[in-house]
């Protein structure tokens, strides 16, 4: 018994997970000097939605699958992974260490209360959708320096009365 459990633990590979399939796109896209803007243009979505869906946060159609798959010569188990439905959020502590990503946290921090009050006095007693949504990043040029400007529109859903 003891030799069948040793060849067991020897020919076991384990399976692909979709974190190894987002490590995987990096290193092709870095080897293959790409950008984010480029792979969007092959899956035929947004830079942001494409990048989103890059890095594990969004579930991809199989011809969006095969196509990035294609240009960064995946194996066929990270094009399959890439259409499954995703487990979101990605951020690995409760607050974010990386300085990038803490800085939308500060933003939230700071000024999340002025965005729910402004909502809510415009639109009223809801949300808004990070489901039904769009978002464009670009430069802005500035001669004090350049600017990222963001723009980010969400479907509103009233809360319901019942």
């Amino acid at each position: 018994m003891q030799r069948e459990d040793h060849l067991f633990a020897a020919t076991y590979v384990r399976p692909l997970k979709r974190e190894d399939v987002t490590e995987m796109i990096v290193a092709a896209k870095i080897k293959r000097k790409l950008t984010w803007a480029q792979i969007a243009e092959a899956v035929g979505q947004s830079k942001e939605w494409t990048t989103a869906a890059c890095l594990g946060q969004m579930q991809m159609t199989a011809e969006q699958a095969e196509a990035v798959g294609k240009l960064l010569d995946l194996p066929q188990e990270a094009v399959d992974l890439l259409q499954v439905v995703p487990y979101k959020g990605s951020l690995p502590t409760a607050v974010p260490t990386d300085p990038l990503i803490y800085r939308f946290y500060e933003l939230v921090n700071v000024y999340g209360t002025t965005f729910k009050e402004l909502i809510h006095e415009e639109f009223g007693d809801g949300i808004m959708s990070a489901i039904d949504f769009k978002m464009e990043l670009s430069r802005e040029p500035d001669p004090k320096g350049d600017r990222v400007k963001i723009v980010m529109s969400g479907k509103y859903l009233p809360y319901k009365v019942y």
